[in-house]
């Protein structure tokens, strides 16, 4: 689906928008420094190039904890006028309404005309538990399906994340990698199906789990260890969208237990077997995982179509 919402949502509320023009004619240069919502000053290619764009990304209802965000811009030399990301590639583009959209789409190589599909036989139905799966940006609580483990793994095997996974990891700033993801990456709630991502809004859970290890000092070595653990069997496992930790989906076993309990008796056992922790926020019923490109991850052959 190519909207603005859709289009701002992959470019970091439209900075990316603003870099991406300037990195085509500037292509050694860092052509915008973000910290935080502040993105510095960047060349105003309708003033000869000159350093004059004052570029922030401001809070749309600054009231509310969790609302849209947008990249605007304050032209210092007077040249064009404020307006927002979609204002200045209009301009600069010469294209307006869904045709701009379209064009941002192909020239950012966004691919949100694509949308990923089962690899199941014809007229087959997808196995396994289903949860529900979101578009970016995190701040977008309404879900867009439901998929299952097969969907996600179709998805996270294929190429729809790998170039947002591969601007993440070459960025050095812990803030501006966090924001950047935070804008660029869909994500699932492993745990169930939402009407919107809240755990008072859950219509079936999954009986699902995913464990997050974050700064792992033997990334690939977990892996392995985790595929061949003795009492949990691994429906799903992949690489963090940094490439520093781990995402471990398996199936809860124990359901006489709240999700937030049995996750306190998984992440004691973690830790007595391997002595890591997984990030707390597992214990949510709604927790958010966002989903990267990792050609490596591991599917249940029980899952695979035959």
């Amino acid at each position: 689906m190519i909207n603005r919402a859709t289009i701002l949502g992959k470019t970091l509320y439209g900075a990316d928008i603003y870099s991406h023009i300037i990195r085509e004619h500037f292509p050694a240069e860092i052509v915008m420094h973000v910290k935080g919502r502040d993105c510095g000053i960047i060349r105003n290619p309708f003033h000869s190039w000159e350093p004059t764009l004052k570029i922030n990304i401001i809070r749309l209802e600054p009231e509310k904890k969790l609302c849209d965000e947008l990249a605007v811009h304050h032209d210092l030399s007077g040249t064009i006028p404020d307006g927002d990301a979609l204002d200045f590639a209009e301009r600069y583009y010469g294209k307006s309404g869904q045709f701009l959209l379209e064009h941002i789409n192909k020239e950012m190589n966004l691919h949100l005309e694509e949308d990923f599909q089962y690899y199941q036989k014809p007229g087959e139905k997808p196995q396994g538990p289903k949860f529900s799966f979101f578009r970016a940006p995190i701040t977008n609580t309404r879900p867009y399906k439901s998929i299952t483990l097969t969907g996600a793994f179709a998805y996270i095997t294929g190429h729809y994340a790998a170039e947002q996974t591969k601007t993440l990891r070459s960025i050095t700033d812990k803030n501006q990698a966090r924001l950047y993801k935070a804008a660029h990456f869909d994500y699932a709630t492993f745990c169930g199906q939402f009407r919107t991502r809240s755990d008072k809004d859950v219509l079936e859970v999954s009986n699902l789990i995913c464990l997050d290890f974050d700064h792992l000092a033997d990334v690939e070595g977990l892996f392995q260890a985790l595929l061949q653990d003795e009492y949990f069997e691994t429906e799903l496992l992949f690489r963090s969208p940094s490439g520093h930790g781990l995402k471990w989906v398996i199936p809860i076993a124990e359901n006489r237990l709240s999700h937030a309990d049995y996750f306190r008796r998984v992440a004691y056992y973690i830790k007595q077997t391997y002595g890591i922790e997984p990030d707390r926020s597992g214990k949510d019923l709604s927790r958010a995982c966002f989903l990267p490109y990792d050609p490596n991850a591991y599917l249940n052959p029980k899952y695979a179509t035959r």
